[in-house]
């Protein structure tokens, strides 16, 4: 009883205590202590976050495994199996399409894009809600910042600081919403998305409600909204897409899959990419014929860079647009 009363003692004062700076044994920490102070979380809040054995002494080694380099094929055989499952379920798009009309079509109007690319996008994600997240997103972003003390290449230095931004994004979230670092506890994939849409933490600020004025990305109408949001604002998508440009989307999808097989650092739609300068061998360079596709491919690379992704949710809206037509 008496050890009892002095660990109540002691655990008291710890709590009570109040932190006026930033300083902390992993110096990933403090950058991450500053930069939401810097955007008005308080140094108490920040500090009592971080010193938190609920968020800062729990990983997640299912995550941390499957963000290693020698999963990357995986993941995109995993792509194009998930394509081809998936165009099964166009049916079941159809059907949300229509149950949720009234969203879909205010997104499309609004923002300019397709209510099919929205669906698709949904489908891929979380097949349309039905997916379950079973992380905790600040833990994976922890695990992936604690398991870097010191980077030792170009994508490892793009891990720490994706972990290290998510990490901030997330606790200046829960002190605008109020909530204890107990409290707050966001379900996420592997990777760290929440939500229907599975929006990084970094992308919250693309969340809109379509009605209820906060956005909730656990709501099949806000998700619809914030997806289209998203394109509009990030990737330029202001302009829907005429299907009836879009012809044979099946057989450029397995010609592009054969291309990928055949070659060695392929991209569907780049020579080279944007942010490092790698040079990649070009499905589309030189064919005019897929400048159309080649154009909003790009757009729906800005949700997921993966070509395979972006191929897979064009296909599918193609098709689900064809079936809604046949039904109207």
């Amino acid at each position: 009883m008496r050890y009892f009363i002095l660990f109540s003692i002691f655990a008291t004062t710890i709590f009570a205590k109040h932190y006026t700076n930033c300083t902390f044994q992993n110096p990933h920490y403090s950058d991450v202590c500053k930069k939401v102070v810097k955007k008005g979380v308080s140094y108490d809040y920040a500090n009592k976050f971080l010193l938190s054995y609920f968020k800062t002494q729990k990983y997640d080694e299912i995550s941390w495994k499957y963000l290693k380099p020698k999963y990357i094929k995986y993941h995109k055989q995993r792509e194009k199996k998930a394509n081809n499952v998936l165009v099964n379920r166009i049916p079941q798009m159809v059907e949300n399409l229509q149950k949720h009309k009234e969203a879909y079509h205010y997104a499309e109007a609004k923002y300019g894009v397709n209510k099919e690319i929205i669906a698709a996008i949904l489908l891929k994600e979380t097949n349309l809600g039905k997916i379950q997240p079973q992380h905790d997103a600040f833990i994976v972003f922890n695990t992936i910042v604690t398991r870097l003390p010191q980077p030792q290449d170009k994508r490892e230095k793009w891990l720490l600081n994706m972990g290290k931004t998510n990490m901030a994004t997330i606790i200046e979230y829960c002190y605008k919403e109020k909530l204890s670092p107990q409290q707050c506890n966001l379900p996420s994939s592997y990777a760290g998305a929440v939500g229907i849409p599975q929006f990084m933490p970094n992308s919250f600020t693309y969340a809109q409600s379509y009605k209820n004025g906060i956005p909730d990305l656990t709501n099949m109408d806000d998700a619809i909204v914030s997806v289209a949001n998203f394109l509009h604002k990030k990737a330029g998508f202001d302009t829907l897409i005429d299907w009836n440009k879009l012809q044979s989307v099946e057989k450029v999808e397995q010609a592009w899959y054969q291309y990928e097989f055949d070659n060695n650092n392929t991209s569907f739609v780049y020579e080279k990419s944007l942010k490092t300068g790698k040079e990649y061998t070009c499905f589309t360079k030189n064919k005019p014929e897929l400048d159309y596709l080649k154009e909003y491919m790009k757009k729906v690379m800005r949700y997921n860079n993966s070509s395979n992704y972006a191929i897979g949710v064009i296909r599918l809206a193609h098709d689900a647009a064809l079936l809604l037509t046949k039904q109207d």
